[in-house]
């Protein structure tokens, strides 16, 4: 259970905190709705306090975690067989999941994609989405201002990418 005050993120919209609780009467029955303030927006959202789960709503991660989050974003790349437009499907669908480290996963795959072959428009868009949400709860679990946030995590990204482009030209050597 959330109260006032937690750090949680929203899948679809980021990190945030839970700034109220409050009862409500919506369509005739009364249900105690929690209002987050996303960080990365300043928008608020209301979510069923019942109903947490269903939406996906989890903690911020912890700085202990973030380790695992920074090393699953130097893994290697999942192949999606098919189209620009199957992938951009299963990108979605995993950013979705509010999973932590599916989120990782879109971005090191499409940030890999972009370095060897180049996005779609939508999935240059995504991609610059789940950075802005993964940053936002890299605010918290760094306890950084958002630019800052932001900024930690493009130095990590360009210096995977260096990482990367350093590996496969020796290889090709």
């Amino acid at each position: 259970m959330y109260e006032v005050g937690d750090k949680v993120v929203y899948p679809q919209h980021g990190a945030g905190v839970v700034i109220s609780r409050e009862t409500k009467t919506v369509l005739g029955t009364e249900r105690d709705y929690l209002t987050i303030r996303i960080i990365a927006s300043a928008m608020t959202v209301m979510v069923p306090a019942d109903a947490t789960e269903a939406a996906g709503l989890r903690p911020v991660i912890t700085g202990d975690d973030l380790d695992a989050v920074l090393a699953a974003l130097r893994g290697e790349d999942e192949i999606i067989a098919g189209n620009w437009n199957r992938r951009f499907k299963h990108n979605r669908d995993r950013m979705r999941t509010g999973d932590v480290m599916e989120l990782v996963g879109v971005i090191r795959n499409l940030m890999i994609r972009s370095l060897e072959k180049g996005l779609s428009s939508g999935e240059r868009q995504m991609l610059a989405r789940a950075k802005r949400i993964l940053a936002s709860e890299i605010q918290y679990a760094k306890d950084l201002d958002e630019a800052d946030a932001q900024a930690y995590l493009d130095e990590l990204l360009e210096e995977i990418a260096l990482e990367r482009e350093t590996a496969a030209s020796r290889a090709t050597q």
